[in-house]
């Protein structure tokens, strides 16, 4: 390990330290301040003599003459452990729940390593949320990485907490966890997640990484990555089948971003840095499945659109990365629907991998197909009915309106604590598409309607 006292420059989270030409990237520093106090760093570039360091403890009275800087040699490692499990963490991985430090089973870098291509299991099998609008449409598949994408004042953390709450996989022999991460979120939104976790029994297998608003912002650089290497830890050394829960991206792009302009690098689109595709599909692409292993890691990414836009630079270059999207609507939400969530351009491209007989249930292709092409329906004749009037809708017309209510109020919303299976969803879908004429159901196979069908059989 050696020591430096030369910090030479000092901007927002950064340092540089001359005389140095040899650091390794991402190495970890250990900052001596002059009370005392130590605060971990890793290198961000290393160039001719001067090593650029990233504090996450901040650098708030930090003095550059006598402050002095430890390099270990050493990447940025973390003790994973099956303990975990029902722990609660800060965002720089420390207990915060007064439980003693985790005995760890081994030590891993927090960077990760990419799956090798080769050795990727095409995603199947899926996740039952508990969330009819996700499972019975937009079906979320182990392996998969399926963002929210939400805006400011809408229900995404109650529904981050009930996810976390009911998912599970099906069959008794498989094992489940979930790994939820908080960035940048409030004392309150933190308070409300550990106790519906601890409440409702979630917590036993949950394990929880917090980073506070208050919290250091250069902090959110490394908390994605600590929870997505106890995930890997889960999921690969144990077995398990792992749901990996973060909020909030935005916060985690606009810590980038701080760090960003504190090295004064050239700002892209709306001051974030060019290389944020990059950072962000480092983290979404630790998920999936390895052939020959048994778990998987699965991503639910929630993130807030600024003023609502879906082509800001954060959903929009998550999109690239990701399978899909949910997406909730301010419109719902002012309807008193919960969950809000606007079917028609949620997707989720691995959908088809996950359902079927002996996954789901045989009709769900078919019936979550029949929906989204009723509600759509539904949608333009209201639209029509706002310009000319409903005197000229004809009694079909009339039962596709009908359907959008029902559908909308009985299908997507559900209350906070209720969580329906799969089969449950499927059987609520039926109950609104048997207001429709059988002739009606043109996407669903005569045999699934002879067998499902609950209209009028007269």
């Amino acid at each position: 390990m050696r020591e430096f006292r030369s910090v030479v420059r000092v901007a927002g989270p950064i340092l540089a330290v001359s005389g140095i030409g040899d650091a390794g990237y991402n190495e970890v520093v250990q900052v001596l301040l002059p009370d005392g106090t130590t605060r971990m760093g890793q290198v961000l570039e290393s160039r001719k003599d001067v090593a650029i360091v990233m504090v996450f403890g901040g650098t708030r009275d930090l003095d550059c003459d006598i402050t002095a800087v430890r390099f270990t040699g050493k990447p940025l490692v973390m003790p994973v452990s099956r303990e975990m499990l029902g722990r609660i963490f800060s965002g720089s991985a420390e207990p915060i729940d007064g439980g003693g430090r985790v005995v760890p089973e081994k030590e891993m870098e927090i960077s990760g390593y990419a799956i090798n291509p080769t050795r990727r299991e095409f995603p199947q099998d899926s996740i039952e949320t508990g969330i009819s609008a996700i499972d019975g449409m937009n079906t979320l598949v182990r392996g998969q990485k399926l963002p929210v994408f939400s805006g400011s004042g809408l229900p995404h953390s109650m529904l981050a907490a009930q996810i976390t709450r009911q998912a599970r996989v099906r069959g008794s022999e498989e094992q489940f966890a979930v790994v939820f991460v908080g960035m940048g979120i409030t004392h309150e939104e933190a308070r409300f997640f550990t106790q519906e976790f601890s409440k409702t029994g979630a917590r036993a297998h949950t394990v929880i990484f917090l980073n506070r608003a208050d919290d250091p912002a250069i902090e959110r650089i490394i908390t994605p990555r600590l929870a997505l290497t106890a995930a890997e830890y889960l999921a690969f050394d144990c077995g398990m089948h792992v749901l990996v829960v973060m909020q909030d991206i935005t916060a985690y792009c606009e810590a980038l971003r701080e760090v960003s302009a504190a090295r004064e690098e050239i700002p892209a689109r709306r001051g974030y840095p060019g290389y944020m595709y990059t950072d962000l599909a480092s983290l979404y692409e630790r998920a999936g499945r390895v052939i020959d292993r048994p778990g998987s890691i699965t991503q639910l990414p929630i993130l807030t659109m600024p003023d609502d836009d879906i082509t800001h630079p954060v959903p929009d270059l998550t999109g690239y990365i990701t399978e899909g999207q949910i997406v909730l609507s301010r419109e719902l939400h002012r309807k008193g629907v919960y969950p809000p969530i606007d079917v028609l351009p949620c997707l989720s491209r691995l959908m088809q991998g996950g359902i079927g007989k002996e996954r789901t249930r045989e009709d769900h292709a078919n019936v979550s197909s029949q929906l989204y092409a009723a509600y759509a329906r539904g949608r333009r004749l209201v639209s029509l009915v706002a310009v000319i009037g409903d005197e000229g809708l004809t009694t079909v017309d009339r039962l596709y309106l009908t359907f959008l209510e029902r559908f909308e109020r009985e299908f997507v919303g559900q209350k906070t604590e209720e969580g329906r299976s799969f089969a449950e969803s499927l059987d609520r879908a039926w109950d609104l598409l048997s207001i429709f004429p059988r002739e009606e159901l043109r996407r669903i196979d005569p045999a699934f309607i002879e067998k499902y069908y609950r209209g009028d059989t007269g």
